[in-house]
């Protein structure tokens, strides 16, 4: 059985998997599966030498699968050691093995027939009643099992991912008349609690749900900025964030996903889509995309594609945009287009702007959004799963159901009518029905194929805090975090900050609900849904006292801060902080301080204060030498966790994953992972109800701490570094305060025990220190302005 994953149930029925197929999806698929701590065969061809002898190495492609995973960044793996979990072998040699699999995932070359080919050796081999599933985006499940025997059809189902595996959300899984309903409900919670996907059922139909609406938005995108003239950065402006859409718009994404892969797609859906779709009208040869391939430009991993980066004689960098007519390339220009900053009155402000931004956008949402109507029934049975397929899939912030709503579906269906348009009957619809969602009683609804809402129905075990929202009001509030019950006498603090940032209201709020819990409630969660946890200490709050000499302001905000994350950590009732995204800085203090920790398995955890010259200011460096202290195996004497700390520290690690944060001792060995983001919430407040019984705030630690010895050998470290030029010397300003802290500070003896507080009274004054010196706020001004930290 394989080892359980924290928050991961302990009897999913998936406990050892099979990918066929060692390319990027499928090694990105393997490495998931493992991440999820079950163990996986990799399996690829032989190949053969120059002479057309089989290799030596039978099993090399899926090994050097294997060896690329550990290399890839962004990392596929969550952990180097999940590589563990996966054994590579060959399709001759090592088909037997799959007697002992739970689920085979082929992700062969795009071809029925190599599929089909591999599916008749597969058959008489696997495992009786172990599912079978095909990673294909394009080839209809019927084609698929043409041929094959009942029992390979029971079992067979279609599960796309998207890539890279491990970071998008989105699996659509696709299942045939005789597909046992079992076989897909195993791969739907494997999928969903394992793997952390938002699973989407869809119909056997060309390019299922997403990459049927993602494909002609970015072939009606493409062609409608070559017909309205607009330049590579007018297109992408406006097909970002003005519609909910990342910032690379189309053409980045183009670059992003491979100018080469384009006409294979295109030529796949043109040859398998019904006869009359929109999409075969839509679509045209583009020249210079052809030109582009066939001159190496295949977008980023290539030389470029419609943005190049070039370097110049003296080692500098320029991005670069290509002029679409003349097919030259020139410096990137940002673009200024007054219906991009009308965006921010809404989507209909920038649609219905006059400029060639306007333009644009209404050109492509007045054909995608309702081609993307009509298809329902067709390809998914609600409007809910297409929304959250693009959602997913394409990282859109609004599915296309959403982006209607969000101009009004009635002026929609109007402005298309009064333009000679087709309404297609689901949105002539919802224009009579007042849109395609509404609220009621505190409800989501969403509107069915047969005219009526019906409520949004979440799986088992999912709680949301924006459900919580619409049928609540909360229970304190101000302008940057707002506190929320969520049932059986546990209440919710979330941040609502700009990146989360911490500052006085947020502190202030945190402060106020420990107060609160103490006498009404029985725990405390601290959660979000947006998309970082904390970014940490709302830095230009800061550098605005300093730069005006309000230096009470900043000492408030540190001493409130260490006194209101000490009280979160000695409540008389537990708490438990449920990150995801970021978690730095003011932001990783608050999860260290909490009781317990349910993190998302994309949490990226640290201290990284020393970034912008400063050192941990509300306790978050003594959390870390606490947890160092009591760690099992660690050699005896006060330096070790003192010099794990201050490496964790002065190198500002961040993990690259929840899993690795636990190693870094951001989290404790018995803090949990969950791996799919939308059951954090109800895994957390499970677990802060699981600590309520018999709870006691922890015992206050005391610290045995080198003191002057421990900070004089730390300093010729530094001191080394700067002269070998790899530290600069505010870094050694800086790690002298840190070095500090963490001996104990001038009093600090190995004979005599350090309290807790005196830790906090050390990172108070080294932090204010520091914010009195210019090149820290330097160093905070620059990261203000441009996000990357100075080396001063």
């Amino acid at each position: 059985m394989a080892p359980r994953k924290p928050g991961q149930p302990a009897e999913l029925s998936i406990r050892k998997a099979a990918v066929i197929g060692a390319g990027v999806m499928g090694s990105g698929i393997a490495a998931q599966i493992a991440n999820a701590g079950v163990p996986v065969l990799l399996l690829d061809i032989v190949p053969k030498d120059k002479d057309g002898k089989p290799a030596s190495d039978r099993s090399v492609i899926a090994k050097g699968a294997i060896e690329k995973l550990l290399k890839t960044d962004p990392a596929p793996l969550m952990l180097p050691a999940n590589a563990a979990l996966i054994t590579p072998g060959n399709t001759e040699d090592d088909l037997g093995l799959l007697a002992d699999v739970d689920w085979v995932v082929e992700a062969v070359l795009e071809n029925p027939e190599i599929k089909r080919s591999l599916y008749q050796k597969i058959e008489p081999l696997r495992k009786k009643g172990s599912v079978i599933s095909s990673n294909t985006s394009t080839i209809p499940l019927a084609t698929l099992i043409e041929g094959m025997p009942e029992s390979f059809a029971r079992d067979f189902v279609i599960t796309h991912f998207f890539n890279p595996p491990r970071y998008m959300r989105l699996l659509e899984i696709v299942s045939g008349p005789k597909t046992n309903p079992d076989s897909l409900a195993v791969i739907e919670e494997f999928g969903d609690r394992a793997l952390g996907k938002g699973v989407v059922r869809c119909k056997d139909t060309p390019g299922f749900i997403a990459n049927r609406i993602g494909v002609y938005w970015m072939q009606a995108a493409v062609t409608a900025a070559l017909d309205l003239g607009l330049t590579v950065e007018e297109a992408d402006a406006v097909m970002g964030k003005p519609l909910g859409i990342p910032k690379t718009g189309v053409f980045g994404l183009l670059d992003l996903t491979g100018l080469d892969l384009q006409p294979h797609v295109d030529s796949a859906m043109a040859k398998s889509l019904p006869k009359g779709d929109d999409y075969l009208r839509i679509r045209r040869d583009f020249p210079l995309m052809t030109k582009l391939i066939a001159d190496g430009y295949t977008g980023r991993k290539g030389k470029g594609g419609f943005y190049r980066m070039q370097r110049d004689e003296h080692g500098g960098k320029t991005l670069e945009a290509i002029n679409l007519k003349t097919g030259e390339f020139k410096p990137k220009i940002e673009a200024r287009l007054e219906s991009v900053e009308a965006g921010r009155q809404g989507l209909r402000a920038v649609v219905e702007h006059p400029d060639r931004g306007g333009q644009y956008a209404w050109k492509v949402l007045s054909q995608l959004l309702p081609y993307t109507a009509s298809l329902v029934p067709e390809i998914a049975d609600d409007i809910v799963a297409v929304d959250r397929a693009m959602q997913m899939g394409y990282a859109w912030k609004w599915g296309p159901f959403e982006l209607i709503d969000r101009m009004g579906a009635d002026w929609f269906a109007k402005r298309l009518a009064a333009e000679g348009k087709t309404v297609p009957p689901l949105l002539a619809a919802a224009a009579k029905a007042g849109g395609f969602y509404k609220i009621d009683g505190g409800k989501l609804l969403y509107l069915g194929t047969d005219g009526k809402h019906h409520p949004v129905e979440r799986p088992e075990g999912v709680l949301l805090l924006e459900d919580i929202k619409r049928a609540s009001q909360p229970v304190a509030e101000n302008s940057s975090a707002s506190l929320w019950d969520i049932g059986d006498g546990v209440v919710c603090l979330e941040f609502h900050s700009k990146m989360n940032a911490l500052d006085d209201q947020i502190l202030g709020l945190l402060k106020q609900s420990i107060g609160m819990v103490a006498k009404k409630y029985k725990a405390l969660v601290i959660y979000n849904e947006a998309e970082q946890f904390s970014v940490g200490a709302n830095l230009g709050l800061a550098l605005f006292g300093a730069n005006i000499g309000m230096w009470p302001l900043i000492e408030n905000l540190v001493s409130e801060g260490l006194a209101t994350l000490k009280a979160l950590k000695y409540a008389p009732f537990p708490s438990v902080a449920a990150p995801a995204g970021l978690a730095l800085g003011g932001g990783c203090e608050i999860t260290l301080h909490a009781r317990a920790v349910v993190a998302h398995a994309e949490s990226y955890i640290g201290l990284v204060e020393v970034g912008v010259g400063l050192i941990p200011g509300w306790g978050g460096a003594n959390e870390l030498l606490e947890r160092y202290t009591v760690e099992k195996g660690r050699p005896g004497g006060p330096m070790p966790p003192v010099t794990k700390a201050f490496e964790t520290i002065s190198m500002a690690k961040v993990s690259k994953s929840a899993a690795e944060a636990r190693e870094l001792g951001f989290l404790r060995p018995t803090d949990e992972i969950v791996m799919n983001r939308e059951r954090l919430l109800a895994a957390a407040k499970a677990r802060a109800l699981s600590m309520v019984a018999d709870y006691k705030p922890p015992e206050v630690p005391v610290f045995t701490l080198p003191g002057a010895t421990g900070r004089t050998a730390i300093r010729l470290a530094v001191d080394n570094f700067v002269a070998a030029g790899k530290a600069m010397p505010h870094d050694r300003v800086v790690a002298e305060a840190l070095a500090d802290l963490l001996t104990g500070g001038k009093d600090a003896d190995i004979e005599v025990k350090t309290e807790e507080e005196t830790l906090r009274k050390l990172a108070a004054k080294g932090f204010m220190s520091l914010m009195h010196t210019e090149p820290t706020l330097q160093r905070m001004e620059h990261m203000l302005e441009t996000g990357k930290p100075l080396r001063n």
